[in-house]
Parts: C-alpha cells; sequence; structure tokens
C-alpha cells in the first residue's frame, strides 16, 4: 500500500537564507534595545548638594565699656581720720556717639554724701586694647561746675540730659531751682554742649 507523503511547509525547511534572516533580525533587536537604553546620568536620581555653612558667621556686637571698671577723674575729700572713698557711680548710659560702629559709655559719678545733692561728673568711656578696664577720653560735665544730672540719655548719637543748679548761694543745696535741658554732640574731634557754656571734652583717642 502506498502512503502518501504530505508536501513539507516552506517555514520548516532550514535554509542558509533562513539563517542568515533570523541572524539579521537579531541584530536588528539589539541595535533597537542599545537606542532606547536609558543612560547612566538619566537613569539615576541626582540630588543637589546640601549647601555647606556660611564660613563667615556674623559677627559679635562689641559690648559696651563697663563703666563699673573705669577709674574717674574725680577725688572724693576723705572724712577726718578715714580714708577717701572712690566716687559713686550714679547711672550709665551706652551708644556709639562718633558713628565707628562700636559703643561708648557715658557715666555719672559723684562723691558720697549725707544729703542734698553732691556735684556730679559725666564722663565718655571707651574700650581699651586689652578690652577689660575702659579709661575716660571725655568730659561732658566737670563736678565744679555745681550740676546734678537729671535723665540721663543718648539719643540718635546724642548725649541728653537735664542740668540742675541754683541761682544763689541762699537756694538750700537740697532743692536745685535751675532747670537746664542740655545735649552733648560729637563734632569732628570734640563734643560740642548745645546749652550755654564752652565746649566739653576731649578727643576720642
Amino acid at each position: 500500500m502506498q502512503h502518501s507523503v504530505e508536501p513539507e511547509l516552506a517555514h520548516t525547511r532550514t535554509t542558509p537564507l533562513h539563517w542568515l534572516a533570523v541572524a539579521a533580525a537579531l541584530c536588528a533587536v539589539i541595535s533597537l534595545s542599545s537606542v532606547f537604553q536609558p543612560g547612566e546620568a538619566d537613569a539615576t536620581t541626582h540630588h543637589a548638594p546640601a549647601a555647606a555653612p556660611s564660613a563667615h558667621a556674623p559677627a559679635r556686637p562689641v559690648p559696651a565699656p563697663d563703666a563699673a571698671l573705669a577709674t574717674y577723674p574725680l577725688t572724693c575729700p576723705a572724712p577726718p581720720g578715714e580714708k577717701a572713698e572712690p566716687p559713686t557711680l550714679a547711672s550709665h548710659v551706652a551708644g556709639d556717639l562718633d558713628g565707628d560702629g562700636s559703643p561708648e559709655t557715658v557715666a555719672l559719678v559723684h562723691c558720697a554724701a549725707g544729703s542734698g545733692n553732691p556735684p556730679e561728673g559725666l564722663y565718655v568711656l571707651t574700650r581699651t586694647a586689652a578690652k577689660k578696664k575702659p579709661r575716660v577720653v571725655a568730659t561732658l560735665l566737670d563736678p565744679t561746675e555745681q550740676r546734678t544730672v537729671k535723665g540721663l540719655t543718648i539719643h540718635r548719637g546724642e548725649v541728653r540730659a537735664s542740668l540742675l543748679g541754683y541761682s544763689s548761694l541762699d537756694v538750700p543745696r537740697c532743692c536745685p531751682d535751675v532747670h537746664q535741658s542740655t545735649a552733648w554732640a560729637w563734632h569732628g574731634n570734640r563734643f560740642t554742649r548745645s546749652s550755654r557754656g564752652a565746649a566739653a571734652g576731649d578727643g576720642l583717642a
């Protein structure tokens, strides 16, 4: 009995042309995959580097001279048989008086007195090179003027106060009857006083 033989399908036959076609297709697929492969720079998520701390930290404010550490040009009389006491620091204010960015201190001092209002001196202090003990560089009010000071302030670089005094020797020393508003301001190389009297002070050397 004769068996029929089905014709062989063309795509099941392996021929040299077939292998060439397969190889070409594989090359094309590999080429396309390399084209669409994300690059290393694109595939990696980059984060901005953290900001480095500033190398220049803000400068600390310069402290004003300590009025309690200064030596004042005021000699107080000594009680009989006792040692003279240093002047008493009544009050002080601080501010930049000459516009150099560093504060000065204005100190109000007087000698101790059991009663009445002892004459007061008003002095300007600056810091020394050692930055410890300040020094007096200007005298705004000399105790020899026989005045006392009220309402000492610094406003916009100007020292302001009310000077109290006496119109005559008959006025009790407890109760000054003269009230004079006074201001001192730095001009050029010295302090000038806006009230009556000569300009006061030395240079801020």
